[in-house]
């Protein structure tokens, strides 16, 4: 198979397909892209939820910036004409668990106590956000619901992203979803073989670059 179609069959495996619903919240988790922020911002602007959440301190791809992801993100929405009144800011987090741990303890501080919420990240990053909440908040009565920006694979390059980036990053996310449920950092998810398959011949080829050793 070609690299691009071993890179599909990666990145059609990280997506949910969640139907999203209405919600409490909107929470956007950190990121170096600013794609998931517009997903958030639409589905706000779409009647989804009253508030948005920015996530997001300065992590491994955004230590450079002056400002903090969420920080940055929430002038965005501001910039779309969303009321400040709808935005909440959460910028002290550097990962995926703490984006939620944080974003969670925020709303409990507004008094917000929320039984739905959407979670908007990445389109490879679905998965891995899915699980990790899971693994932090059981509760069965918190329906959760992950979307991310409804971009193509073979769209989804740019100039912040190339393609050899962006296919680097979702082997290393299929890898952690592997490996980090014996950490305790995730639930469990069922890898098919020919997902699995896909992945290594991809580490054969070179994309490594974003693999925990």
């Amino acid at each position: 198979m070609k690299v691009d179609e071993l890179a599909q069959k990666v990145w059609d495996y990280h997506h949910l397909h969640h139907s999203v619903e209405k919600a409490d919240c909107i929470i956007v988790l950190g990121s170096y892209d600013s794609r998931p922020a517009l997903r958030g911002i639409e589905l706000l602007q779409e009647g989804y939820a009253p508030y948005i959440l920015f996530s997001g301190g300065n992590g491994r791809c955004t230590h450079q910036w002056n400002d903090t992801e969420a920080d940055r993100f929430a002038k965005l929405a501001i910039q779309s004409g969303i009321n400040e009144e709808h935005i909440l800011i959460e910028n002290k987090s550097t990962n995926t668990g703490e984006n939620l741990i944080f974003s969670l303890e925020l709303l409990k501080d507004k008094k917000i106590e929320p039984r739905k919420l959407i979670l908007v990240h990445k389109p490879y990053m679905e998965r891995r956000t899915f699980a990790t909440f899971k693994q932090i908040f059981p509760d069965q009565h918190l329906q959760v619901f992950v979307t991310s920006p409804k971009i193509e694979y073979e769209k989804y390059s740019n100039q912040e992203t190339s393609k050899e980036d962006l296919i680097n990053m979702m082997v290393g996310d299929l890898q952690r979803i592997k490996i980090y449920p014996a950490k305790g950092l995730q639930i469990e998810q069922e890898i098919p073989d020919d997902i699995w398959d896909a992945n290594n011949q991809l580490i054969k080829l070179g994309y490594t670059k974003h693999m925990i050793p």
